[in-house]
């Protein structure tokens, strides 16, 4: 099943655009996933279980930073095709 998500991330911290974009950066890495950036989210497009495997990994390496948090919105459809 494809699936598309939304997220939005938020380091608490003073410097939070290195975080953000390292972990973008990591997703566009992922074999079978693509990403779409823009100013207020990121969205994630792929397989249900490519996206939740890489989602799961990356936010938890994200989480090693402290005060972290992400906003996830999962759709079970490419929304692209709508």
């Amino acid at each position: 099943m494809k699936i598309s998500v939304d997220i939005s991330y938020y380091p608490v911290t003073d410097r939070f655009i290195p975080p953000i974009v390292d972990f973008i950066h990591r997703m566009q890495e992922r074999e079978g996933i693509e990403v779409v950036r823009n100013t207020m989210s990121t969205q994630i497009f792929g397989e249900f279980a490519t996206v939740m495997t890489a989602l799961s990994e990356e936010i938890k390496r994200s989480f090693e930073l402290p005060n972290s948090m992400f906003v996830l919105k999962i759709f079970n459809d490419d929304t692209r095709s709508l």
